[in-house]
């Protein structure tokens, strides 16, 4: 039964770590878009809404936005973009930045480092405080069960 109290906390911790990579790549590629200097005019083409929740969790409306431009060699490139913001709509244009090797990793949002680098670290932090926790519980639950077996005949 002392094994929930290692297997569950590990496995918290493999997911945080997991999240603490996304969050560093999403960061990496919207950086990468905005420093190569490249800019589109791009095409909205769709914008839709997703939910998740319900029941005993708030429900969250997430928004999406499909854009297309076309790069200076002319290759067409479409791609989607989470919770942009919802003045824009169907038909409208917009500046996208994007990589030159990398032109579908491209982001409709203006360059903002600072919020970029705050958001960042507010979410790497809490993972981070997530993962000593689990730790913690771990070093705690370890303590108590190596006390109790030192007690034993």
């Amino acid at each position: 039964m002392d094994v929930l109290f290692y297997i569950v906390p590990t496995l918290m911790i493999a997911v945080a770590s997991c999240a603490v990579v996304a969050v560093i790549r999403r960061s990496a590629r919207v950086s990468r878009a905005w420093s190569s200097g490249l800019t589109a005019e791009a095409r909205c083409l769709r914008t839709y809404t997703t939910t998740s929740g319900g029941g005993d969790r708030p429900v969250r409306t997430t928004l999406h936005h499909v854009y297309e431009f076309t790069t200076p060699d002319g290759r067409g490139v479409r791609f989607e973009e989470r919770g942009g913001p919802g003045t824009i709509l169907e038909g409208d244009t917009v500046t996208v930045h994007y990589p030159a090797d990398r032109p579908e990793h491209a982001t409709a949002r203006p360059p903002a480092r600072g919020r970029l680098v705050a958001g960042t670290g507010c979410v790497l932090a809490f993972l981070g405080v997530f993962i000593l926790f689990a730790l913690g519980f771990m070093a705690v639950s370890y303590g108590m069960f190596s006390a109790a077996g030192d007690s034993l005949p």
